[in-house]
Parts: structure tokens; sequence; C-alpha cells
């Protein structure tokens, strides 16, 4: 399913089992072969430490620009695949360990809330490791409903987080 003009869609990476660093380079990689897709740049990867259970290793995030045709679910679906395709259980803990979590977290200036899809990404607003890699892209951007970016990470601790490389 293709839309007639490409959208600016942002997805948050991240990573915190084999090799995460890798595992979100691999990611940004195969981004760049979705259909309709345009990968038009993408954050520096952070260390962070993890959401969930505290007994996991620490996660590698980012975040990458997309120019999309795609619809929504059809975006969704190459994501899961590619995520699939790096090992990613789909049935494990929730905010637990992971090879690799790809999430849309803006689509253009919309709101979606459809089953199994809400965007704005819930908590994009609260979290730091998606907050400072959005900012390098586009610190001026509005997250509908929240705010410009610029102003979010002023409610953020960013001190938990190291870049990588």
């Amino acid at each position: 399913m293709v839309a007639k003009a490409p959208t600016r869609v942002f997805i948050g990476l991240g990573s915190n089992l084999a090799g995460p660093a890798q595992q979100v380079r691999q990611a940004l990689r195969a981004l760049v072969g979705l259909p309709a897709t345009r990968l038009q740049a993408h954050s520096s990867l952070y260390r962070s430490p993890p959401m969930g259970p505290r007994w996991q290793p620490d996660y590698v995030n980012a975040v990458a620009e997309l120019r999309t045709a795609l619809m929504p679910y059809a975006l969704l679906a190459a994501l899961q695949r590619i995520e699939s395709h790096q090992g990613r259980n789909r049935n494990s803990l929730h905010w637990g360990p992971r090879t690799l979590d790809l999430d849309i977290l803006l689509w253009g200036r919309r709101r979606l809330k459809l089953p199994g899809l809400i965007v704005p990404h819930p908590g994009v607003a609260q979290r730091a490791f998606v907050l400072y890699p959005l900012a390098e892209l586009a610190p001026g951007l509005d997250v509908p409903g929240c705010g410009r970016v610029e102003q979010l990470l002023a409610h953020v601790d960013g001190g938990t987080l190291t870049r990588v490389g």
C-alpha cells in the first residue's frame, strides 16, 4: 500500500543483545532497502540504561528520519520483518532484552490511534533516549500534542545517555 506523496517519518531504533551497536547499524542498512522509502538521515548512537528490568544490559538507541510513501500498517509490517530477520522474539518480556526494537515515533504531523499502532509513540516526550537523538535530526520539530523537541528536552534527564562511537 503506497500513498501518493511521501511522508516524513521518524523511527526509533534500540537493541541490547547480540552486539547492540552492530544490530542498530544493521537495521539502519535495512531501512535503506525498504520499498517506496528513503532514509534521509540518522542520529548518533546512544547507550542508555534499560527502561524495563534493571538486570538486563544497557541499550543502544538511535533515531532515523525517513521519507516514505508506504501507508502506516505497511511500514509497521516492514519494520517488524526487519526485527524478525535480526532475531527479535515478540513473545519475550515487556520492556525486556531484545536484539532489535523498531518503533514508529512520528508520522508527519499526524496523530494515529489504530489497533497496534499509536503515533506519536506513547512516551516519546518523556524518553531521553528518543529525544536526544531526535534533537540531532530536528530540534525544532513539533511532536503533535506534546510540543517542540527542543522544549521537551528541558524536561528529561540526559545524564544517563552516552554517545557511542
